[in-house]
């Protein structure tokens, strides 16, 4: 059985890298420009990005499935989401009138990420529970790695494509190339989850109740825990949905440098750090590693405050450059980090619990955050670029907001996790 186990561990590398690459489709750098096709506004993108954080709500449905195999469940539910996001990509040929497409990409976009992580919590803990404990570490960052360096290839070719098609006046052609690389990606990532086992579990028909479900967020370990998710979301749910419509719209930034350039060299940066990350972490704590990455992060979103048009297109390309490398170091011990710190303060049998629940409140709170920056936004833009007698650029103001809660989340950190955590005393 553990050869099986084994060849499954390789499948979930590859699964997580073919879910990462579609990811790309709706990523700051690419979503602007479907945006842009469809008439939205900079504030209502950066809105629309920031979905992705509600629909961490939806992971609780999860927690009311009957208990037993995740495989067919997520098998299922993932192939929907992504025929859905492959639909996005073909609204601007649907006939009717631009506010009946805005109407239905916000809706489809809603759905796609509502299936999506209702599969979600069922699948990592699926995948998780065939990694051992001391291994977490470095087989996430390995698994991050594979998934950066395809991602890099990836992005420079939809770079290309959609930079070629814009300059022949037919950029939809693009979006439709997009829908069917979706598609084939679709396919492998379902082969992947086909092919893989999981771990046999007593198989219940017993759904948890309401108070079961929040007895789960009584715990004190998960409140912690919680609260780091939270003050990350406010992070960079302020700043990083309305960084793509900058660049496009305000910098005027070249689709290469965009779309191709900053997403290879922040994901170098990402997996330089994350083999060095993933070995502190097992070595140390995840709460240690993480305390470092917020500040990191908070650098990265610094970097923006310093960057405007007034400044020269240069200052755009380095700004933009300093912002991305940092952001890639950060991130190589974020995601990982956030999802560790659950199982690490969760008891076992609530993991599953307590990942679903700290992200869906995280997940809601940083949702309101980006509407209402979005709004901001917005008004920033319709006053000429002024906020409360200070001339700025409004994604300026909000980047200020992600260097604040980045700082309050390292600090948070070390005062409530990093002390507590019996590695960091040893």
């Amino acid at each position: 059985m553990e050869k099986a186990y084994k060849r499954s561990r390789t499948l979930y590398v590859i699964e997580a890298t073919l879910e990462y690459l579609i990811s790309i489709f709706f990523a700051n750098e690419l979503l602007p420009e479907l945006t842009k096709s469809l008439g939205i506004s900079d504030g209502t993108t950066g809105i629309i990005s920031a979905i992705i954080s509600l629909g961490c709500v939806f992971q609780l449905i999860s927690m009311f499935l009957r208990r037993g195999r995740a495989k067919p469940v997520v098998l299922t539910l993932s192939i929907a989401n992504q025929l859905i996001f492959m639909v996005l990509y073909l609204i601007p040929f649907f006939t009717g009138s631009k506010t009946t497409k805005i109407v239905i990409f916000i809706i489809g976009i809603l759905l796609a990420y509502l299936l999506y992580y209702v599969a979600h919590p069922k699948k990592i803990n699926w995948f998780m529970s065939l990694i051992d404990d001391d291994q977490r570490g470095k087989f996430t960052s390995k698994k991050e790695i594979i998934s950066l360096i395809s991602g890099i290839a990836f992005s420079f070719i939809m770079s290309y494509v959609v930079s070629y098609f814009r300059d022949k006046g037919k950029v939809e052609t693009a979006f439709v190339i997009f829908a069917l690389t979706m598609l084939l990606l679709m396919i492998g990532h379902s082969l992947t989850m086909i092919f893989s086992v999981e771990k046999e579990q007593p198989i219940s028909n017993k759904k948890e109740s309401i108070g079961e479900i929040f007895e789960t967020f009584k715990n004190k370990g998960v409140i912690l825990v919680a609260v780091v998710f939270v003050l990350w979301n406010i992070a960079s749910n302020s700043t990083k949905p309305f960084l793509g419509t900058y660049m496009l719209n305000t910098l005027g930034l070249e689709d290469w440098f965009r779309i191709a350039f900053l997403p290879a060299i922040s994901a170098v940066a990402r997996i330089i750090a994350s083999i060095i990350l993933g070995i502190y972490a097992d070595k140390k704590s995840f709460s240690k590693m993480v305390s470092i990455c917020f500040g990191i992060a908070g650098l990265s979103f610094l970097a923006i405050t310093f960057c405007s048009p007034s400044f020269g297109t240069l200052n755009g390309y380095i700004m933009f450059s300093l912002h991305y490398i940092l952001y890639g170091i950060a991130m190589g011990g974020i995601n990982s980090s956030l999802i560790n710190l659950c199982y690490d303060y969760a008891p076992v049998e609530k993991r599953v619990g307590a990942l679903a629940i700290t992200q869906a409140i995280s997940g809601v709170i940083g949702f309101l955050v980006a509407a209402l920056f979005g709004l901001l936004v917005d008004k920033i833009q319709a006053n000429g670029n002024s906020f409360l007698g200070v001339n700025a650029y409004a994604q300026q103001i909000v980047s200020v907001i992600g260097v604040i809660f980045s700082c309050l989340a390292m600090v948070y950190v070390l005062v409530f996790l990093v002390r507590k955590d019996k590695r960091n005393n040893k």
